[in-house]
């Protein structure tokens, strides 16, 4: 089958390719890199793409795809574009504007799927981590189900073909779920999920409420200073990960992504380089054995790579729950 093709259904009727390109880049590399990765990523195969305002490289990722279409590589349906919505938009009334001001910068007409991107609403403006004269961070209060009802309003304007969440807990989706007057329910929930954390009671929970897991940093992170700790363990050279990479002659970047696929998650790959970027789309030319699962599950310590410590103080703080 053509990798191309492997999606997974939505809950909505849509569907979502199951391996998807991240297009943040680490802080220290020029923007102009998302452009490149992008077009380097589409040339490779990929044709779902992951974003986010708060990425700030909408313009560079937005031009790839349409250099793309314009060159006749790929069609804009074939592509499957992700957006989110930041926290300093949480209030109804900014939902909307907050897509079409990504819409805009993107030139073009839809997302394919919206998220929430965190349920910790902050004080709207133009920082994306609005602080006090003291430095504490300002929050907002938000009753989440308006947001959700503002997302569910961009959906029926198709502007958004899919609309779902990312960074909640179980309990913070429930709410969602359980919201007065649903419309729509997420389609997703995009969570750091890897060998070391591997989600196991999120997942079972979202795969009973038909919720997709979507994972990322599913390769451990590019240990960008801004957000994780420099003394982090490296997933990529876990001994279990190298002693799978060399048994099955792979990357251990491609066993950590065919862990998450074999496992019904759908996961984003992350990478600048031309050769990794390949060779992570060459996942569906090889399987692991029910040992070689049980071995990775066996690695899991609960360890996070984004503790979102700046958002710590939040009465919403996604993290504080067992999951």
């Amino acid at each position: 089958m053509d990798h191309k093709h492997l999606r997974v259904a939505l809950n909505d009727g849509h569907s979502i390719p199951v391996l998807g390109f991240g297009t943040s880049i680490p802080s220290k590399l020029p923007k102009s890199k998302a452009l490149e990765a992008t077009k380097l990523a589409i040339d490779a195969g990929f044709r779902h793409f992951d974003c986010a305002y708060c990425y700030q490289n909408e313009e560079e990722v937005g031009l790839a795809i349409r250099s793309k279409i314009a060159d006749g590589i790929v069609k804009r349906e074939e592509i499957f574009y992700t957006s989110k919505l930041w926290p300093t938009f949480s209030r109804p009334e900014l939902v909307q504007p907050a897509l079409e001001m990504s819409l805009k910068k993107l030139q073009l007409d839809y997302v394919d799927l919206y998220l929430i991107h965190f349920p910790t609403p902050l004080q709207p403006g133009e920082n994306l981590l609005p602080k006090d004269d003291h430095g504490k961070l300002l929050c907002d209060t938000v009753d989440l189900c308006d947001t959700w009802a503002a997302m569910e309003k961009c959906k029926d304007a198709g502007l958004a073909k899919s609309i779902g969440v990312s960074n909640f807990n179980r309990r913070q989706l429930e709410m969602i779920l359980n919201k007065p007057g649903l419309k729509y329910k997420p389609v997703c929930n995009q969570v750091e999920c890897h060998p070391y954390l591997n989600q196991r009671k999120l997942l079972d929970f979202c795969k009973s409420k038909d919720i997709v897991l979507v994972a990322y940093s599913a390769l451990g992170t590019s240990r960008d200073k801004l957000w994780v700790d420099a003394s982090s363990p490296v997933l990529l050279e876990d001994p279990v990960l190298c002693a799978l990479a060399k048994k099955h002659q792979r990357s251990s970047a491609q066993i950590a992504l065919r862990y998450q696929l074999q496992r019904g998650v759908v996961v984003l790959a992350h990478s600048v380089t031309e050769k990794r970027i390949r060779e992570n789309m060459q996942v569906f030319e090889f399987q692991l054995t029910s040992e070689d699962m049980k071995s990775l599950d066996g690695l899991n310590r609960n360890f996070r790579y984004n503790t979102a410590d700046y958002f710590d103080g939040h009465p919403s703080h996604p993290f504080s729950d067992e999951y």
